[in-house]
């Protein structure tokens, strides 16, 4: 039966997660790969049905959807998971500044310039197709592809300009004014695999828990139910980032598509005394097989927002962090050496 997500984390904890600056959180010399949440800060639900008013919106997850997907078309940051709630969704994003600094001038103004006008010199450039330029107007085009490159691969400006689009939207469809979201969105950092699928799967699984679908394939607004589909049909397509076991592609997960799914399938049957919902039977244990240790899995792919802080990880990895940032106490380490989840 269908139900609201109000409940899918912890706002309160979520809030508490976040304290200090977003250079240091956001770093691409400590991982690539982050767990982000915005929230909507209105009593109006983002998404869904508003039981104050009697509104659905559920059209606007498509907003949400397509311009995330447009987006990482155009920036050098890949979508490896998302959910889109009632309130507030979840992606999981993975930083590829490589791939901008490969893009030629030329590709990072095109890229932009499909976002905004640009300035009027980048305007005459393009349209006339590289007409000749002297030397200060060579200069203020090196200088403007420079900041954009740096734009491109940023993942704050990435949630931006998600974010700005889709409270324009809402504000003209409630014929309002003011702030549509929380006034930054929240982020983790995921220091290796482990922690990467273990977030993947709680963001995934986030319709389940709330109670709104009982199966994977039924979760819609997922990235799993999108890679579901594809899996089906070859006219399915999606941009979301590849799974490829081998590793050997670099813009790719590493990691089975076949077993993150059997996984995901495997971990969401198990049921939580905190959350409402469940995939109701049980799976050949696989957890062996991948490699990866039963409860310290469990603890981190359970409660991302209320067990951990700013980072997550191998108790390894979460250590190493906390001394190269020169950190005495990183919440969640605990938790992951013990195996179980911190009260």
């Amino acid at each position: 039966m269908a139900g609201t997500d109000a409940y899918a984390d912890d706002p309160a904890s979520a809030c508490a997660v976040m304290t200090r600056p977003r250079s240091s959180l956001v770093s691409p010399t400590d991982t690539r790969w982050y767990h982000c949440i915005s929230r909507c800060v209105r009593r109006a639900f983002l998404c869904g049905d508003d039981f104050s008013s009697g509104r659905n919106f559920d059209h606007r997850r498509t907003w949400i959807t397509d311009r995330l997907l447009e987006l990482s078309g155009l920036f050098a940051i890949d979508v490896a998971a998302y959910a889109v709630m009632s309130n507030h969704y979840h992606l999981i994003l993975h930083l590829a500044p490589e791939r901008a600094a490969a893009w030629s001038d030329d590709d990072v103004l095109q890229r932009w310039t499909s976002l905004f006008a640009g300035p009027p010199l980048i305007r005459r450039y393009l349209t006339t197709q590289g007409a000749p330029l002297d030397e200060i107007e060579r200069n203020q085009l090196r200088q403007f592809a420079a900041i954009i490159r740096e734009r491109l691969q940023d993942l704050s400006w990435y949630l931006r300009l998600l974010n700005e689009s889709i409270s324009r939207r809402a504000n003209v469809e409630d014929d309002c004014r003011g702030r549509f979201w929380e006034g930054r969105f929240k982020s983790q950092a995921l220091l290796d695999l482990s922690a990467v699928i273990s977030a993947m799967i709680y963001v995934d699984l986030n319709p389940v828990r709330a109670g709104m679908v009982s199966t994977l394939e039924a979760s819609s607004h997922t990235s799993i139910r999108a890679r579901l589909l594809e899996r089906e049909s070859a006219r399915n397509k999606n941009l979301l980032m590849p799974f490829d076991a081998t590793g050997r592609t670099s813009s790719a997960i590493p990691f089975g598509l076949e077993d993150y799914i059997t996984l995901a399938e495997w971990r969401g049957r198990l049921q939580r005394s905190d959350k409402r919902g469940s995939i109701k039977k049980e799976l050949p244990p696989i957890l062996g097989r991948l490699g990866l240790e039963e409860e310290a899995f469990i603890a981190m792919s359970g409660q991302l927002l209320q067990t951990f802080g700013s980072a997550i990880g191998s108790p390894a990895t979460m250590t190493e962090h906390c001394n190269r940032h020169d950190l005495k106490y990183l919440r969640g380490l605990a938790a992951v050496k013990s195996g179980r989840d911190e009260s």
